[in-house]
């Protein structure tokens, strides 16, 4: 069974920073897409950021590039969203999902929802003004 376990979120000033992680246990992902989501209240889950577990192509949202920062530790298992600039609007719960394919997806795919099968339980991360 796939966990994903998340940590590294809490309030934080606008234009500071955080580092996320989502620590994978339960299996041995071959080339899985890594995707960080947000879901703020009373909207629905948006992509952030994905990654390919093995090769390290990544891809951002508009709304953080240059701000975010995906990576991984295959040696152990984990993913990290680093987060500067933080804005008001960052505000959400973050989500880690691994997608259900262990072949590489393509960057398309990577950003959708409907291709990740497995998540964490999130974590929130707030910024105030």
């Amino acid at each position: 069974q796939v966990q994903l376990v998340e940590s590294g979120g809490g309030l934080v000033q606008a234009g500071g920073s955080l580092r996320l992680s989502c620590v994978v246990s339960g299996r041995t992902f071959g080339n899985n897409a890594m995707s960080w989501f947000r879901q703020a209240p009373g909207k629905e889950r948006e992509f952030v950021a994905a990654i390919n577990w093995s090769g390290g192509w990544t891809s951002s949202a508009d709304s953080v590039k240059g701000r975010f920062t995906i990576s991984r530790d295959n040696a152990k298992n984990t993913l990290y969203l680093q987060m500067n600039s933080l804005k008001p609007e960052d505000t959400a719960v973050y989500y880690c999902g691994a997608s259900r394919s262990s072949s590489w997806i393509g960057p398309g795919r990577a950003r959708l929802i409907s291709e990740y099968d497995y998540w964490g339980q999130g974590t929130q991360v707030t910024v105030s003004s």
